[in-house]
């Protein structure tokens, strides 16, 4: 009897080499390369989306151009098959996928199985063949409405915005508008901030020669923390304590053994959060690597799926990990590492997808270091996170003994604390406090109530409340995820789109609201209140989840939403007039206003407010630079032409800005790179300015480059090492800046006072 010819059809080559290894030569692998079909483009003479909104929404899918091929091979091996597996994502996008290739597949239904797994191992794998399932048709739905939705609000905002702004570069987007939404307003929050003094009072006390710092927490039994508001108000405290008659009285000890617990292995959030503060990984980086350490790495000629799925909102631990998690921590750490009962983690929050696990390794006893050679760095990296990450939400508590002490002075009542670990548990293998955090430890001499202390040193210190801090990519996932705001599979769509689109601007790791995305957020909220509102969106995500829980009509929700939303699209274009977007960059040439305009090939510059009278025109660059130039007007760089040591000037062309060498008989041209004008400490000739790597990271380095190859990370001061003569580089943190030095074998640094810092920034 000859053997069943078995199909399994895959999203990605690199998931079919890996499948392949394990099902054997019985079963063939072949890839669809993601989605197959699609909702046509929209038919500008028809106004044709897709989809017949007079009949149920009901839609009209293509196969995607360029996919025939791929069509008609699957075709081709389907007839020669006698089962056809459908292995896309553990997903909706992925149930979509499978459905969608059922479609295309003129195979009889009795040959054609669905199979799921969370993990690409041998047991996972041949576990979904032996018992596969329909295709979820709930899901798919969920995803169609989804995919609609978007579709719609798309289309329909989009040429509002192009109306209103000139540009047909715009577009508007159910989910990625509201994150804009958030970005705009943290600006505006950051703006209106008017920043608070305040002091606090910092001693050093001595207790038989025993020194230890205390700070001022309550005056007559209450809290003082902000509430000195001057520097008078601080001197007199001061000169209280200065003159205090006795020695000051410890009149209360506490201690205390607290148990701090293990958090929950990684979600996609959480991840991408990890890996953006430990690894400086962008979210799209973060999960760009993720798949491929899902999808398979050749680990001794074999592909092997390292991680477990990485698009996920659930904290659930198959059984089998935890038995395999419990093994290794027993053999490697030994028992008291492990807990009494293993670690069950709660969902957490609302509108969980949990159809599968958490991100883990799929193998937890292969280490880190044991895959080291296999991977590149990026990889390595991010399996070592997510490994000791997982590894630790196993293990048990770690004991932290924490002692405070408090002094009184008359009123007065000083507050020394002091934490230590005594006994590691999971902190052995991974911890998630910040850097910062994990180096605060004071050391307290034995102190008993009713003992006396001398005071040696007091110090009045004046800080600033400090605005919200800007969202970085890693923080508007977690307020998108704390919203209630798109899903672990649409994050990164969301950051990447925003910043395409010229909305946003990554600077330092931070993300600015440009002035174009200032404007289309605030014509969006002013004029759709309901579709840009946190609350209203978020209710979207939750009846997409009731779709594919049977709970909800895909057709009626579409519906529901469709009626109101046309008739605020209708009535927004019937009074829509121009917007203009001005500057605060005045024309060099009558005083007026610049705007922001939009060439008819599309390219963004500004433009005076004045024309037709004045046609002035600059680069967009001028908005990011201190002075404006105008077009065609020679600025002098403060770097000499590498050539032929001549003054170079700054041009901006069709590209923007770059800098040309004055001799006309050289002619040399380089793109425009900021300068700091520090000179290099190595050639003595070059100047440091601002470089990129080819990841895109900032460091700094010499412009005589490749002939000096000096580089530091951090922007410098200027200013020289105290300690070992090297170039301090500055800092910036969110409780203010800090020096370091730039020789990594000197631990110099040195926190900037408030006076310092604005001296600093004014340079």
């Amino acid at each position: 009897m000859a053997k069943e010819k078995s199909l399994v059809i895959v999203e990605s080559p690199a998931k079919s080499k890996t499948i392949k290894k394990i099902l054997g030569n019985d079963f063939q692998i072949e890839a669809s390369f993601g989605h197959i079909r699609n909702l046509p483009l929209k038919d500008p003479k028809t106004d044709n989306l897709g989809f017949d909104v007079n009949n149920n929404f009901e839609p009209k899918f293509e196969i995607i151009a360029g996919k025939q091929k791929v069509v008609t091979k699957l075709n081709e091996l389907a007839k020669k098959s006698d089962k056809i597996y459908l292995a896309s994502d553990p997903d909706r996008e992925g149930e979509a996928i499978a459905w969608h290739v059922r479609q295309v597949l003129k195979v009889p239904d009795e040959k054609i199985f669905r199979i799921v797994f969370n993990e690409i191992t041998p047991k996972a794998v041949r576990y979904s063949v032996e018992n596969p399932r329909s295709i979820d048709m709930d899901m798919v739905k969920a995803q169609q409405t989804r995919q609609i939705l978007d579709k719609l609000v798309g289309f329909k905002l989009s040429p509002v915005l192009w109306k209103q702004i000139g540009n047909r570069n715009l577009s508007a987007g159910r989910v990625q508008s509201v994150a804009l939404r958030m970005i705009c307003e943290r600006e505006d929050e950051i703006e209106a901030f008017v920043p608070q003094e305040y002091w606090s009072i910092h001693t050093i006390l001595d207790k038989d020669g025993k020194e230890f710092e205390a700070e001022l927490s309550k005056i007559k039994g209450k809290s003082v923390e902000k509430t000195i508001k001057n520097k008078e108000e601080a001197l007199k405290i001061v000169d209280f304590l200065t003159n205090y008659p006795t020695e000051m009285d410890v009149t209360k000890v506490t201690k205390k053994t607290t148990k701090r617990k293990p958090t929950a292995p990684f979600i996609t959030s959480t991840m991408q959060r990890a890996a953006s503060s430990k690894l400086g990984f962008g979210v799209q980086k973060t999960m760009q690597v993720a798949q491929k350490l899902y999808e398979g790495i050749e680990i001794e000629g074999n592909p092997v799926g390292l991680i477990t799925y990485m698009r996920t909102d659930s904290v659930r631990v198959s059984d089998d990990a935890q038995a395999m998690a419990k093994d290794y921590i027993l053999n490697n750490f030994g028992e008291k590492y492990y807990p009494d009962k293993p670690n069950i983690y709660a969902k957490g929050k609302q509108n969980v997808q949990d159809a599968h696990e958490a991100i883990r390794p799929s193998y937890p006893e292969r280490t880190p270091e044991s895959l080291k050679k296999f991977l590149d760095n990026d990889q390595y990296r991010l399996y070592k996170l997510i490994w000791e990450k997982f590894m630790s939400s196993q293990m048990a508590n770690a004991d932290v003994a924490n002692k405070t002490v408090e002094i009184t002075a008359g009123d007065y009542t000083l507050k020394a604390g002091t934490s230590k670990v005594t006994f590691d548990g999971f902190l052995k293998v991974y911890n998630d406090a910040e850097e910062e955090e994990q180096e605060k430890e004071a050391k307290i001499p034995d102190l008993n109530e009713g003992d006396k202390v001398k005071c040696k040193k007091i110090e009045p210190k004046q800080h600033f409340t400090q605005p919200p801090p800007r969202y970085n990519e890693a923080s508007l996932v977690k307020a998108l995820e704390e919203q209630g705001i798109g899903r672990p599979s649409t994050y990164a769509t969301i950051i990447t789109v925003i910043q395409t689109r010229k909305y946003v601007e990554k600077k330092n790791k931070v993300l600015f609201p440009t002035l174009l995305g200032r404007t289309v957020s605030k014509q969006l909220c002013e004029q759709f209140a309901k579709i840009m509102d946190y609350k209203f969106t978020a209710s979207m995500e939750s009846k997409l989840d009731e779709i594919a829980d049977k709970k909800a009509v895909w057709n009626k929700v579409l519906a529901d939403f469709y009626i109101p939303f046309m008739e605020n699209v209708n009535s927004v274009m019937q009074t829509a007039e121009r917007v203009k977007i001005e500057t605060n960059i005045k024309c060099p040439n009558c005083g007026k206003p610049m705007l922001v305009r939009t060439s008819r090939k599309g390219t963004q510059f500004l433009g005076c407010s004045g024309y037709p009278d004045c046609q002035t025109t600059m680069s967009l660059n001028a908005l990011n630079e201190g002075e404006p130039t105008t077009a065609g007007e020679e600025e002098i760089c403060e770097e000499k032409c590498p050539k032929c040591g001549s003054d170079m000037v700054f041009k901006t062309g069709p590209y923007g800005k770059y800098m040309e060498c004055t001799d006309p008989d050289c002619a040399h041209r380089q793109p425009y790179v900021k300068s700091t004008g520090v000179t290099c400490p190595k050639c003595g000739n070059g100047k440091i300015v601002e470089r990129k790597s080819k990841r895109g990271t900032v460091f700094y380095g010499c412009n005589q480059y490749p002939q000096c190859d000096y580089v530091m990370w951090n922007e410098p001061t200027g200013e020289k090492c105290p300690e070992c003569g090297s170039l301090l580089g500055k800092v910036v943190m969110k409780n203010g800046i800090t020096l370091k030095c730039s020789n990594i074998k000197c631990h110099f640094k040195k926190e900037l006072p408030q006076e310092e810092i604005s001296k600093t920034e004014e340079s």
